[in-house]
């Protein structure tokens, strides 16, 4: 349908500026049985509390550097310093282990194993994407799993699924790849999806 004169102009700027970028950061991802038994685990919960925002399964992931809103040309400039890094490093050794909460909003489940080893690697994840010359915001590493979001009126199902966690030992998993992931957060009504732009394996377990 063609525009009038003089009007939505504003929009199409803004969809064209849209396109023109992606949302990106840089993960690990558990393996298929490591997610099925923290589903299992959820499973109460999941019935408890419908009304909470849950994230897909195969969303599922634990953010090492959050890159945030990026020109779509400058992503490909990640690809071979990531690859590289995953190509010099093992695999981790990791678990999911209990739950918690950030401001009674955000749902997640704690990693456990080789936590030195996660900080390094995100560490050498950031000096990369530095050295690649991409602002992004550098918060310290929280090691988390996010699960679900709750609404807004909502302010008690999160801790309360939280403390239904707490028990919750997961069995050790090897990281094996390392993702570069676009998400389309902000982008329409629906919930976030993520999709991978490049995995790389790492060298070993």
């Amino acid at each position: 349908m063609a525009e009038a004169p003089g009007q939505g102009t504003e929009s199409g700027d803004g969809e064209r500026a849209r396109a023109a970028t992606v949302r990106v950061f840089v993960a690990l991802a558990p393996p298929d049985e490591a997610k099925d038994e923290l589903a299992r685990a959820l499973a109460p919960a999941y019935a408890a509390y419908p009304r909470m925002r849950w994230n897909r399964i195969e969303d599922w992931h634990i953010t090492l550097a959050f890159l945030g809103e990026l020109p779509v040309a400058t992503v490909p400039l990640l690809r071979p310093p990531l690859a590289d890094v995953a190509a010099g490093r093992r695999a981790l050794e990791l678990a999911l282990r209990g739950g918690g909460h950030f401001d009674d909003r955000v749902l997640w489940s704690g990693i456990d194993g080789d936590l030195d080893g996660l900080h390094a690697l995100a560490g050498e994840v950031r000096t990369v994407v530095k050295e690649c010359g991409i602002p992004f915001e550098d918060r310290p590493l929280r090691p988390h799993l996010t699960l679900a979001r709750a609404r807004r009126d909502d302010p008690a199902s999160v801790p309360a699924a939280a403390d239904g966690l707490a028990g919750f030992t997961g069995r050790r998993w090897p990281a094996a790849r390392l993702h570069l992931v676009a998400s389309d957060y902000g982008r329409g009504p629906g919930p976030i999806r993520y999709r991978d732009i490049e995995a790389w394996s790492f060298a070993r377990r």
